[in-house]
């Protein structure tokens, strides 16, 4: 609901809110990038305070500013106004989102939170299968200002609540033991060069889901579709995150999360490939591009917990997120300037080439993750 009330919003409310009340359909848009730019910012603090504290009051935290915001947004009478509640949605989305709910896992069960933050993942991936059809339903009943009361409403009587009631006050006496108790890799203090390749691979998965998920109906428009169609086919990448969320929680128990993280950057570039390719297989375009942005959730939280151990992991999250959530801020913009000047094929062109970059830094993660270990067996 955080996901589908936030993030997913605009896909729905943006054309009504526009044509209502005159405002710049850019602006109305662009309100949903300042607020991830707001999430990217705090982000640090929020890791910080989980390590410190736990998840309950940060995610407590985001119920109460996404419900405001909404509430805001709702009731906004000027554009300023508006933006202002996406700002405060901003807090919400970064203290509440996958980087904040992995740390709260994280920091609860250790190194045992890998199966956790994998079923987690396989829930979210329905946040716009669920919440797209609530919001169109809700806009033709109430209007886009209702659709916000609405979901302002469920954040603050029923999010808040469960936070409170089924969170645990800090971290659990033997959730810390286990984690204290486990062995780490040893990685952390010596492994910036890791870190920052991570950061790097983190930061393009996310902007080019990001710039697909805003510009993917006009990419596929551009081949010929009409719109209805582009939408059907469109409509093929949520179920094929969660086809490959399911299986990767089947067999997570015989792999390294690298290897999730691999095979997510390989089916990003056979899908976006095969989308520059001009093919006429738009279906398992689709397919292989899902799969692999569903995995990359999966491997944004694993990965770090696998590589660099518990202690810490809620600050290190923090971390990752900042630059991943600012580049999913500016990378539809960034996007849209691409498509105007160079159309869709330069568009995939551009995202292609950081799609193969992509699988260049995950060669990279196996190579120093491998070089770190040997280093600490020799000490």
């Amino acid at each position: 609901m955080a996901w589908g009330s936030s993030y997913y919003l605009p896909a729905v409310i943006a054309p009504a809110v526009s044509a209502q009340t005159g405002w710049p359909f850019p602006w109305v848009i662009g309100s949903l990038s300042l607020g991830l730019l707001v999430a990217g910012l705090i982000s640090p603090h929020v890791g910080a305070a989980i390590e410190r504290h736990g998840g309950r009051m940060t995610l407590a935290f985001s119920a109460v500013c996404l419900g405001i915001g909404q509430a805001v947004v709702a009731a906004s009478p000027t554009l300023s106004v508006f933006v202002a509640g996406w700002l405060i949605m901003g807090f919400g989305m970064g203290a509440g989102l996958y980087d904040a709910a992995f740390s709260t896992l994280g920091r609860l069960y250790g190194r045992s939170a890998r199966s956790t933050i994998t079923s987690l993942t396989l829930f979210g991936g329905f946040a716009s299968t669920v919440c797209w059809p609530i919001s169109a339903f809700l806009l033709d009943a109430f209007g886009w200002r209702g659709v916000c009361l609405v979901y302002a409403a469920i954040q603050l009587l029923v999010a808040l609540p469960v936070y409170l009631l089924v969170l645990p006050r800090g971290v659990p006496a033997e959730a810390s033991a286990q984690t204290a108790a486990a062995p780490e890799t040893g990685l952390a203090p010596r492994s910036l060069p890791l870190m920052a390749t991570l950061a790097a691979s983190i930061t393009l998965s996310a902007v080019i889901s990001s710039t697909l998920s805003v510009h993917l109906l006009t990419v596929l428009q551009s081949t010929g579709l009409a719109l209805g169609a582009a939408v059907g086919l469109g409509a093929l990448v949520g179920p094929s995150q969660v086809g490959a969320r399911a299986i990767e929680m089947a067999i997570a128990r015989y792999h390294h999360p690298i290897w999730t993280k691999l095979a997510s950057v390989t089916f990003v570039v056979i899908g976006v490939t095969t989308l520059w390719t001009g093919l006429p297989v738009l279906p398992v375009a689709l397919i292989f591009y899902g799969a692999g942005i569903g995995l990359e959730s999966i491997a944004r939280g694993t990965l770090p917990l696998a590589l660099f151990g518990a202690t810490g992991y809620a600050k290190l999250m923090g971390r990752l997120a900042m630059p991943s959530l600012i580049a999913q801020a500016a990378a539809p913009s960034a996007g849209a300037l691409l498509l105007q000047h160079t159309g869709e094929r330069g568009l995939l062109t551009v995202l292609l080439g950081l799609a193969l970059t992509n699988v260049a830094l995950v060669a990279a993660l196996f190579a120093l993750q491998r070089g770190a270990l040997r280093r600490i067996r020799i000490s």
